[in-house]
């Protein structure tokens, strides 16, 4: 159901995802869509969740390459990025962000367990890259919160297509910053 979902996003947007439809296309119900998510808002929010599933293996993955940290860094970004205007996993981002304003504390707690992976994950490379002499000497903590910022704000732009603001662009403005505040 969930890889329908994000299917159905990647190729109608979220105004294509409909309960209806997504019954149609997986042979259940509406009504029986419901029993299991209760909402839209539900389905989205689970549908977001199983993506960063995914897409958590395989920031482990290129995590744990026996490579540099600059390099490990680099790839984190590369994954981080979206990969163009209407990315099915950063629209479904925005919305479920965007209807977190009114979600009970179940569902900005899973928000946050979300959040928590890509930050940890990045506090971990960052203090590695210190702890070998590859980045300066900083908060890992808090330059990663930073980074982190850069990134949702760049990624946002490319995400809804504001001109000038492509992918590339950003991947380049993201690695001047890195060499600029980060390199020895």
């Amino acid at each position: 159901m969930l890889a329908a979902a994000m299917a159905t996003i990647a190729e109608h947007g979220l105004d294509g995802l409909t309960m209806a439809g997504l019954g149609r296309e997986v042979g259940m119900s509406s009504g029986h869509l419901l029993y299991y998510f209760r909402t839209k808002d539900e389905l989205l929010l689970r549908t977001l969740e199983w993506s960063e599933g995914r897409l958590g293996a395989e920031r482990s993955a290129l995590l744990s390459r026996p490579a540099g940290a600059r390099e490990r860094l680099d790839a984190y970004v590369d994954l981080y990025v979206p990969d163009g205007h209407r990315d099915p996993h950063w629209t479904l981002w925005l919305e479920v962000w965007n209807r977190s304003q009114n979600a009970d504390e179940d569902a900005r707690a899973r928000q946050a367990a979300i959040e928590g992976a890509w930050h940890r994950d990045l506090v971990a490379l960052l203090a590695e890259g210190i702890s070998r002499g590859e980045f300066r000497a900083v908060d890992p903590d808090r330059y990663a919160a930073r980074l982190r910022a850069l990134l949702d704000g760049f990624s946002v732009h490319v995400a809804v297509g504001i001109p000038g603001t492509g992918r590339a662009q950003v991947l380049t403005h993201v690695q001047e910053f890195i060499a600029d505040s980060l390199l020895p």
